[in-house]
């Protein structure tokens, strides 16, 4: 079995195995089509990787893993109300298979299950927290005001997407006991890597079709969200090559660390790439 291919199957076995415990049995079938349904599941990915890069045993990131996705998919059941998406990852969307209020409720259970997994590490609890309050106040700066240029947009990525990559590298290092130079030194390869990951999510939103996508294209117009695209004078290509910038900037910072790992840190590398190359 492929490297990337077991590490993953840690994510899936432990998210069926804490789901099928929820209760009740309504809230559980939500929450599994909510997050059983697909997804690159590239945060966790990065959480197990980061744990092993720094020398530790991935088995002992998995609970860490699994709750910044179950974070990451709590988030989205909300953007989808927010933005009236009909469509996620190529199936009905929370609100739109169970009705507004059964997808709130499952938005907020999949939290209590995630700050569940966390609360056995200080620190893993501070550093999610502080994602969330970034990736709040990133969503509500783009309901109320749109970004003016390149900078602003920056900084909504990066609280927006960028501050939950950060967490789950930071969960990463935490779970191998690493100092705190090292977690902070992955958190800013991750964060790039988000910054670098939203814009590429612009691009193909502008250029891509729905069926692509596996979510509705062009929606960011539509809905006058603020893209790279949107509130830049940059074309697709010039916008996509930004998000290349922002890829190599985290490679650069990938590199300078001593990694106890070298195969884990080269999937690392590999994940840093794969996200502005990706076509959905």
């Amino acid at each position: 079995m492929d490297y990337l291919e077991r590490r993953r199957d840690l994510v899936e076995e432990r998210l069926e195995d804490l789901l099928s415990s929820v209760e009740p049995g309504e809230l559980e079938r939500e929450l599994e089509d909510v997050v059983l349904a697909g997804g690159k599941r590239v945060r966790p990915t990065v959480t197990l990787l980061v744990c092993e890069a720094a020398g530790g045993d991935p088995e002992d990131a998995v609970d860490f893993a699994v709750g910044v996705e179950l974070v990451h998919n709590a988030s989205l059941v909300v953007d989808d109300i927010i933005d009236e998406s009909e469509l996620r990852r190529g199936s009905p969307s929370a609100w739109s298979a169970f009705g507004h209020g059964p997808a709130i409720v499952a938005s907020d259970g999949l939290l209590g299950e995630a700050f569940a997994l966390f609360s056995s590490d200080e620190r893993a609890m501070r550093a999610v927290s502080e994602a969330m309050v970034d990736l709040g106040e990133g969503e509500a700066t783009e309901l109320v005001a749109s970004p003016e240029g390149e900078a602003e947009y920056r900084g909504l990525a990066r609280r927006k997407t960028g501050a939950l990559f950060r967490a789950a590298a930071e969960l990463g290092a935490i779970a191998a006991d690493a100092d705190a130079h090292i977690i902070e030194a992955y958190g800013e390869y991750a964060e790039r890597v988000g910054i670098a990951f939203q814009m590429r999510d612009d691009v193909l939103d502008a250029t891509s079709d729905a069926e692509q996508l596996g979510k509705p294209a062009g929606h960011d117009r539509q809905m006058d969200r603020p893209s790279i695209v949107q509130v830049t004078d940059l074309s697709p290509a010039e916008a996509d090559e930004r998000a290349h910038e922002e890829s190599e900037r985290a490679l650069d910072r990938l590199d300078a660390l001593s990694a106890e790992n070298d195969r884990a840190q080269g999937y690392l590398r590999d994940l840093g790439k794969f996200v502005v190359a990706r076509e959905r």
